[in-house]
Formats: structure tokens, sequence, C-alpha cells
């Protein structure tokens, strides 16, 4: 691979950005896509169904063939509550290769014996966010139902470019949450983007179950139809 290639992979990777090596398998030529780039190039459809699908493999566009290597950060999901949701929800994300953040300044709730093997920070979502900032391959969900802890993360998320937004809560609550949002400058395009109420509509009453529904409607939204930035 030419060295500028490599130099503006590793620094796309460091920041968490996808990319695509293009590599033209009759002449060898290399070329790299980076996500942002990805709707104006000419093999834009070929490139988002394999960046979507998370892995690398051969493609054959108008009589040529492409291995393209599909470069993509490791999706996590930042969690605000340390609740059972959070607790089924942490090793099913596991089996996903999905990484888990839990954010819950109750440290009765935020232990490392309710959450083993999970990244826990018994923090308020204002400082937590520090160490893990939100990006395109970022999940956030609220499952708190307290506004102190939930809606500063919450506007982060909206802030930023995250896959998936969701929160828990009947839509009476989420009425409420609207409109602190709106009180807090966020428009009704904003909004929209928080999937309320949350997850798959499976009929889900366990924790477990509704776990599973947040699950299920992450990865719709990591492997379906090309998101759009905020």
């Amino acid at each position: 691979m030419d060295l500028s290639l490599l130099s503006t992979l590793n620094s796309e990777r460091a920041a968490r950005r996808a990319t695509v090596l293009v590599t033209d398998l009759g002449s060898g030529e290399q070329r790299l896509v980076k996500e942002a780039d990805l709707a104006g190039d000419a093999l834009a459809e070929a490139l988002d169904k394999q960046l979507r699908s998370g892995k690398s493999g051969n493609v054959e566009v108008d009589g040529k063939t492409y291995f393209l290597t599909v470069q993509a950060p490791s999706p996590r999901i930042v969690v605000t509550g340390a609740v059972h949701i959070s607790q089924a929800l942490a090793p099913m994300a596991k089996l996903l290769d999905l990484d888990v953040t839990v954010i819950d300044p109750r440290t009765a709730f935020a232990t490392a014996e309710r959450f083993p093997e999970v990244t826990l920070l018994a923090q308020w979502p204002e400082e937590a966010l520090q160490t893990v900032p939100f990006d395109d391959y970022t999940a956030f969900v609220a499952l708190t139902h307290d506004p102190k802890i939930d809606d500063p993360a919450l506007q982060a998320a909206l802030r930023s470019n995250c896959f998936y937004i969701g929160a828990l809560g009947s839509r009476k609550t989420h009425g409420k949450r609207l409109e602190r949002l709106a009180a807090a400058g966020f428009g009704e395009a904003d909004v929209q983007r928080i999937h309320a109420p949350i997850g798959l509509d499976i009929g889900a009453v366990s924790p477990a179950e509704i776990a599973l529904a947040i699950l299920g409607e992450i990865v719709q939204a990591l492997r379906g139809p090309r998101r759009k930035s905020a």
C-alpha cells in the first residue's frame, strides 16, 4: 500500500471514522474512500453496501472486479442508567460485538458486581462524556427516567452524529422530555431522531425482552439503509 494511503487510513482510524480501500484486481491500483466522500464516488452503491455489512469482500461493477477493504470503527453503545434493562443489555450486546459503556452517578446502582466486564462510569454525564464522546459509530440509550441524568447526555447525543438515539418512557414521559428539549433550543428535526418508545415493537415486557428490542433496533439502524448525519 502507498504510504500516503496508509497515513490517511491510520488518521481516519484514530479519529473513529470509516474508510474503504478500493483495490482494482485487474490493474492493482488502489485508492482510499472516506465515509464522508462515499456518496459522490463512482462505486457509491457497492461501497455503501459493503460498509454497512462491516466486512471486506469482492464486488464486480461494470465488468471490473474490486476488492473492498472495510475499515470501520467498533460500534459502541453508551447507556445512561445502571438499571435492570442495561444489566440484561450488556451481555447481549457483547455477543453482537458491541462495546457497552454504562453511565450512572448513583453508586448504589453503578457497581462492578451488577455490571461485570462492562465499562462503568459512576459519574454525571457531563463528566463521563468527556472520556467517551459520541461519534458516527455510537448508539445512545437513555434508561433512567431521571432528567438530571438522561437529559444532558441526550442533548449531547442530539448535537452529535450518533447513528442511534433511544429513550425509555411512556408517551406522556416522552412528551415532557420533548418540552424540555424544546426549551433547550432543539427543533422538530432534532427530536425526531429519538426512538421513543424505545426498541422494536415486539411486545416486550421484561427487562431482558426490552433489552432485546433495543438491540434489535440498534442493529437495524447500524446495518440498515445508510443513516443521515444530523
